[in-house]
């Protein structure tokens, strides 16, 4: 690869320009101008480019003129930087793999259409209500499904609900798109589409169907009926480490590879998906692009889920307390990749046996995976929207671990962590900017009370009943007060000689 070219050269990526990028860049060599968009997919990130539509265009590359192809959307404001790139390259963008082996550059074509919604809400109406979309796929982030933790009930009260209540010709959020599409196609006797969410939650089909059902219950009682009766909600695990897109990113790909790509995606080699066989539409031969389908996804998503989601939390916060930028910086520390060794040794008995994996083998990988230098995965990445994530990630291995009687120190030490850096800054004084949709009740809790970790275990919207345990309570205690005394490192120190008796 020629690290050397001028980025200005670089050749813009579109349509016209593929017979022009060098050999080492695979490209799509099917006719996409010959495929039907099946499938629409709500939230177009990094994360769904280097998965999803990654299968697909390997799909494709054996399927040519098939009826699965993509039409992205977007629903929010911070969706124009994808809608203006994607459109720009006719929705064309690069996927660069990078290992200490080197890097390796594709063109992915599955995406051949996105709607952003703010434009023209009712052409996405349109498309979700067409027979041809006959899967819709989601990534919304954990907090997108309006999911109250503490109760696992429908978060009716919420703004965003109540507008699409309100105004159900021009929703805003993903549930009044999605039954103003279900709606149409009930009045006119078209067969609904599979809701396929790719988000990680434990059963986020489970959640999804809870959460739409309730939504469309509420807009017309009728139909709430037949969304719960005719709409399919496959459970699912999605598993790629994928950062956010960076400047530095844009100009490698321009400088290693030659490609002016506004909106590259940078990911790591390893890649799963597991999927639940229950479509009410059809569904492509995933399997035949190495989808895992199965009846049963809840044994992988526990394992993904309480192993590599957690130690990311862990990661995250001890990383940002002790100085660190990246996840492979923090790896490299001794002490915390031990941290990180002794959370997955706790969590490990709450995992159901999953079917084919060796667990020792995985959690091996896990590690492997996160001390990738060429990731350059970003702390700040980890630590958002904690709140969604810490009940998802760490408390149901809390639970499972408390009713059977086993340790919990290290899941402890996670909520600690999590209490400590919502204090806003590091242990050398550097602010840490929180980014998390109650940021504002959390800091406040946090300056406050500062080591008192019971106001925080009191929020019941995230802990559920776990401030009625004494055991964990006081866990969290301990190391909240550690953390505040002696910095993270050093906590770490005095943890490990005490594991170590």
């Amino acid at each position: 690869m020629n690290s050397n070219i001028s980025t200005d050269s670089a050749i813009k990526l579109n349509e016209t320009s593929l017979s022009h990028l060098g050999n080492n860049i695979r490209v799509p060599n099917y006719d996409r101008h010959q495929i039907t968009n099946g499938i629409v997919h709500i939230g177009v990130g990094g994360f769904h480019r280097a998965h999803q539509a990654l299968y697909l265009d390997n799909y494709f590359h054996q399927n040519p003129g098939s009826e699965w192809g993509i039409c992205g959307v977007g629903l929010l404001e911070f969706d124009k930087r994808m809608r203006d790139a994607l459109n720009s390259q006719d929705c064309l963008y690069t996927l660069v793999e990078r290992s200490p082996e080197g890097d390796r550059a594709r063109v992915i074509g599955a995406i051949t259409e996105y709607l952003f919604a703010p434009d023209n809400r009712q052409a996405v109406i349109d498309t979700l209500a067409d027979p041809k979309c006959r899967i819709v796929t989601l990534t919304i982030t954990e907090g997108g499904y309006y999911y109250i933790e503490g109760s696992g009930e429908f978060d009716a009260n919420h703004p965003t609900i109540q507008y699409d209540l309100q105004h159900p010709d021009e929703p805003i959020g993903v549930y009044g798109f999605l039954t103003a599409a279900l709606n149409r196609r009930r009045q006119q006797g078209i067969a609904p589409f599979t809701v396929l969410s790719c988000d990680n939650l434990q059963g986020n089909g489970n959640i999804a169907r809870k959460m739409l059902t309730a939504f469309a219950q509420m807009q017309n009682p009728e139909l709430g009926h037949w969304v719960a009766e005719q709409v399919a909600f496959p459970n699912c695990m999605v598993d790629r480490i994928t950062p956010a897109t960076t400047p530095a990113d844009i100009k490698m790909v321009a400088e290693q590879f030659n490609i002016d790509d506004a909106f590259p995606v940078v990911t790591e080699p390893f890649l799963q998906w597991v999927v639940e066989d229950n479509f009410s539409a059809g569904r492509p031969n995933w399997e035949s692009v190495g989808v895992q389908m199965t009846s049963d996804v809840h044994p992988y998503e526990m394992m993904k889920i309480r192993l590599l989601n957690a130690s990311h939390l862990l990661i995250g916060y001890l990383g940002s307390l002790a100085g660190y930028t990246y996840v492979h910086e923090v790896m490299a520390d001794p002490l915390i990749r031990q941290a990180v060794d002794h959370l997955m040794a706790e969590v490990t008995p709450t995992l159901q046996p999953v079917p084919g994996i060796d667990l020792d083998n995985y959690k091996k990988t896990l590690i492997e995976r996160f001390a990738n230098p060429k990731i350059r995965d970003q702390l700040p990445r980890l630590c958002l929207n904690s709140s969604a994530k810490m009940p998802k990630f760490v408390l149901g291995s809390v639970r499972d671990a408390l009713q059977q009687g086993a340790a919990i120190e290290y899941m402890s030490l996670t909520v600690a962590a999590w209490f400590r850096y919502l204090n806003g800054n590091d242990d050398q004084g550097n602010t840490i900017p929180i980014d998390d949709p109650i940021a504002g009740t959390l800091t406040q809790l946090a300056h406050l009370n500062g080591s008192d970790a019971k106001p925080l275990l009191n929020l019941t919207e995230i802990f559920g009943d776990l401030s009625q345990s004494s055991h964990f309570v006081e866990s969290v205690t301990n190391h909240l007060h550690r953390l505040y005394e002696f910095g993270a490192k050093e906590t770490l120190v005095l943890n490990h000689t005490k594991s170590d008796r």
